[in-house]
């Protein structure tokens, strides 16, 4: 009895040497965004959750009152989130939450449904705050519409805090949903819930947004008006994003994907003054796992192993590591994307079609694959269905198509085709949808031209048929209906090498590259 008695004092002592002190020293924010993951990724040495949580107890330990911010997108797509609507998403949140509190808007794969009934339980389950005000819910159930926060303030730091959020309209590449009302004048919007929460009396507005970056920019200018804008945080890109503060301008930061970079930032008060502190962080191996979430995690594993035991079964073998992490896979050409598209074109039985790309939002497994093929390389790497379609286009449609995946920015762009049949190369110092310098087709002789009049056969999965990331295909001639599941697809080709005794995976090479991102206008495409 004694030796418990003792082992309970040393125990309470600790933990008092560890909390934070009962006055905070300051407020600190961890902003993420973008998060489908429970664990980490890339063979569970970057990102995660479980990292983030090791931070913030650091950040406590120093004696700062810590908040999280989530900048949207976390019910879907994921693996796991065909099984449960996200739900596992809300738990981990929730458990995030209990530690520091955890301010969330939505993104726009919140409204991936077509039905509100997983949000309805989402937004019920969830403990952590949701915020929004260019939206609202209209889902028939009150008490989960009641759940969204518009001009939402709190307190820490002995400071009142408030937060405005926006989220993308359909027009610019969200969900329209008969469950969802949303204005689509992010400035105005911004504007409104800025002023109110300026009169209000607050001490410090901040914003925890899922727009593009161009929009967070053209937002925080409002500081020149309203000077308590202290920061903006956002979502929806998939690498680290920075606009630097100004005297009239707000700082705007956003992270990567599954938490692989995340930002810190410190507020601090100084004769009614606030300063703001900002860093981004590299969530890798050098930050430990948080003990607590790794045992709260693994009943979820242990779930998924439960419904899905062949996961961990190997399907094939990869001839090379291929990469698939999203700061590759949405920038260039990858093997992984290579030999997906590849199977895109004989989707359909033979001959096999002329041309298909798929745009690299679609692969989500933002990992490398090598070594063994894990039926799990192929459940994460398709988050969404990927039925495909075969239609007919000349040559010149398919080049006006093609220029929307090389419009915007060079890096970590979702609408990046990872494409078969064809090469292509860009001059990005042209202006957007003027980028391509040439597609070529291979024939008899070699890579010629693909001709202006001509008409070639086109596979694309349905999201990019129907216009998905900002993609126009033709409706004036025939198309199939959507069919063939490329996951599957996928699958049958790497049991098949197997039976074979063959790996999968071609690498890359000056050679045999399919894209061509020309480094100055002289430059001659693919030498």
């Amino acid at each position: 009895m004694k030796k418990i008695l003792l082992l309970c004092a040393v125990l309470v002592l600790a933990s008092c040497a560890a909390a934070p002190t009962s006055q905070p020293t300051g407020l600190t924010f961890f902003h993420l965004n973008d998060t489908y993951r429970l664990g980490a990724v890339e063979d569970d040495t970057r990102g995660g959750f479980s990292r983030v949580l090791t931070l913030v107890r650091e950040a406590q330990a120093e004696g700062r009152d810590v908040r999280i911010l989530h900048g949207g997108d976390f019910l879907y797509p994921s693996l796991e989130s065909q099984l449960w609507d996200g739900m596992q998403m809300i738990d981990a949140m929730n458990f995030m939450h209990a530690v520091a509190p955890l301010y969330a808007t939505a993104g726009n794969h919140e409204f991936d449904p077509r039905k509100p009934d997983s949000l309805i339980a989402a937004l019920k389950a969830s403990k952590f705050v949701w915020t929004g005000d260019n939206f609202s819910f209209d889902t028939g159930d009150a008490e989960a519409d009641a759940r969204l926060q518009s001009g939402f303030t709190f307190e820490a730091a002995g400071k009142t805090i408030g937060i405005f959020s926006v989220t993308l309209h359909a027009d610019d590449g969200g969900n329209a949903r008969s469950y969802l009302e949303m204005d689509p004048d992010y400035l105005a919007v911004a504007e409104r819930a800025i002023a109110a929460l300026d009169k209000l009396g607050v001490d410090v507005i901040i914003g925890v947004t899922h727009v593009h970056m161009w929009r967070d920019v053209e937002i925080a200018q409002l500081k020149a008006k309203y000077p308590k804008l202290a920061f903006i945080v956002g979502g929806h890109e998939h690498e680290p994003q920075y606009s630097k503060g100004t005297a009239d301008a707000a700082p705007v930061m956003k992270g990567a994907s599954n938490a692989r970079v995340i930002w810190r930032i410190d507020v601090d008060f100084d004769d009614g003054r606030y300063i703001v502190d900002e860093s981004n962080i590299n969530v890798d191996a050098s930050i430990a796992f948080d003990p607590a979430y790794e045992a709260f995690v693994a009943k979820w594993n242990d779930e998924l192993a439960e419904r899905f035991p062949f996961l961990s079964s190997r399907v094939g073998v990869a001839a090379l590591a291929m990469d698939a992490r999203e700061e590759q896979i949405r920038s260039g050409e990858s093997s992984w994307g290579n030999f997906i598209a590849d199977q895109m074109r004989g989707a359909f039985g033979k001959p096999k079609a002329d041309l298909s790309f798929i745009n690299s939002g679609t692969l989500r497994l933002d990992d490398i694959v090598e070594g063994d093929i894990r039926f799990e390389d192929i459940g994460r790497t398709f988050g969404f269905s990927s039925m495909l379609r075969y239609t007919t286009v000349t040559g010149a449609e398919f080049r006006r198509i093609l220029e929307a995946g090389y419009r915007g920015g060079p890096y970590a762009q979702g609408y990046f085709p990872q494409v078969s049949g064809f090469r292509v190369c860009v001059d990005r110092s042209r202006p957007e949808f003027n980028r391509i310098v040439s597609i070529q087709v291979p024939m008899d002789k070699g890579w010629e031209e693909i001709e202006a009049d001509r008409e070639y056969s086109l596979v694309v999965s349905d999201y990019v048929f129907g216009g998905g990331d900002g993609y126009e295909v033709p409706k004036d001639r025939f198309a199939s209906r959507p069919a063939s599941e490329l996951k599957y697809l996928v699958l049958d080709a790497i049991l098949r090498a197997q039976a074979l005794g063959e790996n999968v995976g071609e690498p890359v090479t000056q050679d045999n590259r399919r894209y061509h991102s020309l480094l100055e206008p002289t430059q001659s495409c693919f030498n």
